[in-house]
């Protein structure tokens, strides 16, 4: 038996992490978990709760990890019993909440935990942690705008009555530019929602974590930031960790194809197009989005997704039956821009595409992934913004950080070919792109700064690291 208490407390202190189901939730926690097992001498378990069966890029993804990072796959839990229009933010929450039993045999099943690390929809495993005595730690994985906004969000429902969108002036969020509640994220535009109610429910919970590890860095978002480090009743310590990005080079065909075809082009000439792995335009948009590619006659790398909205043609199936997976692009649309573009479906190594000296422009969703992708690459955005809380991170880098270009959406809800047209050559050629450029290269030297040995990143992970290790020793 001593042996056995031995061996135990001779290894490293252990750090569970719960991410929301999804990749873009999970793929920003395993960046803060290589740089503590890298860094700091410390183990990290993925506990991930499911609503189905994993995915192949989550399984791929986690059996990459070193040995310093496991994960376990929680039990499928139903959520048959919803109705079929039940939101994308109500669905991820009720899954956490009906993981918590096995999240709990799981805690319990683990040695030397120092800390339960959840992201902005794990709210409700404060509890389970709590009766374990394991300290709580959020991770949020949006800009620090948007953590100020939640923050704020509890006042703002009790003082406005109205919908949000229907407010005449801006609002005034603390160390931000002002918003416009137009701009505020999706699920927050219909407070009848389950999924405004869901979001309410989780911002009034951040008070509750020991502390918020923020991926976002002071060069970035100075104003914010300041007010956040300020200690305020109520509000738990902020650790501004960022920019946390993919760094790792995998060697695949799609990979070799994209990067291959960026060495033969001129360097910052490319503009590359993508809109995240759930980011998905109508029919009637793609089309103008093609139409105005070829009118600005740049250079561009677009990953084309088919429409959700999109009935294949007869031609859909070649004459030996494969389908083709751009049949849904406008008529001789890629015979009439051959040269000058790459279209691949579905997936790009966006990291590297990124970092590429040929790529000079982004045309993003405005994840915040991809934004910092794009700062720590120094390449300038069209910021396009879908869902989630992505129109609030367009305000942020268009009229804060000054680092993008927004293109007008008309009522129709289009945007339409001229418009990227002229857009995309304001980007890249013109004196507007010319200063953004020049902007996104100084955060890209304050961000290699941040995440060099003696950075602003290094700094904060060290704290965070050597406050778990201290708990460590109390707690078990």
């Amino acid at each position: 038996m001593q042996d056995q208490q031995c061996a135990t407390t001779s290894l490293p202190p252990l750090v569970a992490m719960m991410p929301s189901p999804g990749m873009g939730h999970l793929i920003p926690m395993i960046e803060f978990a290589k740089r503590l097992t890298r860094h700091h001498n410390l183990h990290v378990t993925f506990l991930i709760p499911t609503n189905a069966p994993p995915s192949k890029p989550q399984t791929t993804l986690c059996s990459s990890l070193s040995r310093a990072i496991s994960h376990l796959f929680l039990p499928q839990v139903p959520l048959s019993d919803l109705p079929p229009n039940t939101k994308i933010e109500t669905l991820i929450s009720l899954t956490v909440l009906r993981s918590l039993p096995s999240l709990r045999h799981s805690l319990a099943a683990l040695h030397r935990v120092a800390a339960l690390v959840v992201d902005s929809f794990g709210t409700d495993a404060f509890d389970v942690a709590g009766e374990l005595n394991i300290p709580s730690y959020l991770y949020f994985s949006s800009p620090g705008m948007v953590l100020s906004f939640a923050f704020y969000l509890p006042r703002l429902d009790k003082e406005v009555q109205c919908e949000y969108k229907d407010l005449v002036e801006p609002v005034n969020i603390p160390g931000c530019v002002p918003i416009h509640g137009k701009d505020f994220a999706e699920p927050l535009q219909d407070r009848n929602n389950d999924a405004y109610n869901t979001l309410l429910y989780h911002c009034k919970r951040f008070s509750l974590a020991k502390g918020i590890i923020e991926n976002s860095f002071p060069e970035l978002e100075p104003q914010v930031i300041k007010w956040l480090l300020k200690e305020e009743q109520g509000r738990p310590p902020v650790y501004p960790v960022g920019p946390l990005v993919n760094e790792d080079i995998a060697q695949t065909e799609e990979q070799c194809l994209c990067l291959k075809w960026l060495d033969e082009q001129p360097r910052g000439s490319v503009v590359f197009v993508c809109f995240g792995s759930g980011g998905t335009l109508s029919r009637a948009q793609t089309e103008e989005l093609a139409l105005g590619l070829e009118m600005s006659e740049k250079r561009f790398l677009w990953v084309a997704k088919c429409p959700d909205d999109y009935i294949p043609n007869a031609s859909y199936f070649t004459v030996d039956s494969d389908p083709d997976p751009l049949d849904f692009l406008p008529n001789g649309f890629l015979e009439r821009t051959e040269g000058r573009s790459l279209v691949v479906p579905n997936w790009a190594p966006q990291a590297q595409v990124l970092s590429h000296g040929s790529t000079g422009g982004f045309v993003s969703h405005c994840g915040w992934n991809s934004i910092l992708e794009s700062v720590v690459n120094g390449v300038p955005l069209v910021a396009w913004p879908l869902y989630a809380e992505q129109k609030m991170n367009a305000v942020l880098v268009t009229e804060d950080i000054k680092v993008a270009l927004r293109p007008n959406v008309r009522a129709n809800g289009l945007v339409e070919r001229e418009e990227i047209a002229s857009v995309v050559k304001k980007l890249m050629e013109g004196e507007e792109g010319k200063k953004l450029l020049h902007r996104m290269k100084e955060l890209k030297v304050a961000a290699a700064i941040a995440l060099g040995e003696n950075g602003s990143s290094n700094e904060q992970i060290s704290q965070v690291a050597l406050k778990w290790k201290g708990e460590t020793t109390t707690t078990n």
